[in-house]
């Protein structure tokens, strides 16, 4: 049996708006926010996705696993950026030094590091950390707020065709799937005296203390991918376009929200081809840096 996300219906405007508008609404806003560098442009990105979360009553206890995952990835990789400087290539040229923070030397390869704080990687991060923000905000409300039953025909309503649409149903169903089996796996080797916790030695040591978990579940995935897919070819799936339990219908409101996605697209377009919404930093803190 396949499993979902914790979907929960509510009676929100935003769980009233076509499935296929949303995704529409969240590729417009995705493409939109890619082409701005200017972190009081994402500020704005970051509202209307902080607002979308808001208007459908989602609580942080009910996304919270999905919050902390973004979270440790997003300072994950602004911090990278930040220590290496390599984000910036190709967004800005020069760097102004603030001030430099205290030398040390690697352990391993013995080479002493001089980090300095410009004033363009501390506005790189923080652009980074909005956009990111304001991404997965887009992308996190979609799995709590769209019936499970709806994926696979929202994907066709946008012109895949039943075979991708299935797959893509498929694909967003995997994660669960996987974790449930996991938690599962988990529950029944602890029944047999396996710890956890114990996990003691080289990370190599490690990895191999988790066949039990690993192995196990590896293996249902590939025996459970293989019965969907044997049970698609007992119902001929594909030899003929198929039927949708399932239909939808666009109402008014999602023709406007479609034509109100589409209008910020073009407009960050222009702007990003007129060289508008390019990287900024503030003059104050560039005089900061000194000549």
């Amino acid at each position: 049996m396949l499993g979902t996300w914790k979907h929960r219906e509510r009676n929100t405007i935003i769980q009233r708006l076509d499935p296929r508008a949303r995704l529409i609404f969240m590729l417009c806003m995705l493409f939109s926010i890619i082409q701005c560098w200017d972190l009081r442009g994402m500020v704005l990105f970051l509202a209307v996705s902080l607002g979308q979360i808001v208007l459908a009553r989602l609580t942080f206890r009910e996304t919270r696993r999905a919050w902390i995952l973004v979270g440790w990835l997003i300072t994950f990789l602004t911090m990278l950026a930040f220590v290496t400087g390599r984000g910036g290539t190709g967004v800005y040229t020069e760097e102004h030094v603030l001030f430099y923070l205290p030398s040390f030397t690697l352990p391993i390869l013995g080479r002493e590091i001089n980090f300095p704080v410009t004033a363009e990687r501390i506005m790189l991060g923080l652009s980074q950390m909005t956009r990111m923000l304001a991404i997965s905000g887009l992308a996190i409300i979609i799995p709590y707020t769209v019936n499970p039953k709806l994926y696979g025909v929202t994907f066709r309503g946008l012109g895949m065709p039943d075979k991708f649409a299935y797959a893509s149903d498929l694909a967003f169903r995997f994660v669960p799937t996987l974790g449930r089996d996991f938690s599962i796996t988990l529950d029944a080797q602890k029944a047999r005296g396996y710890e956890l916790e114990r996990l003691q030695g080289s990370i190599v040591s490690q990895i191999r203390k988790l066949a039990p978990l690993i192995v196990p579940v590896t293996i249902g995935s590939i025996v459970g991918g293989e019965e969907i897919a044997d049970a698609m070819d007992l119902r001929a799936f594909g030899v003929a376009p198929r039927t949708w339990l399932h239909r939808l219908t666009y109402q008014r409101r999602d023709k406007i929200l479609i034509a109100v996605s589409v209008g910020v697209f073009l407009l960050s377009t222009a702007f990003s081809i007129l060289g508008w919404g390019k990287f900024w930093v503030p003059g104050s803190l560039l005089r900061m840096a000194g000549p």
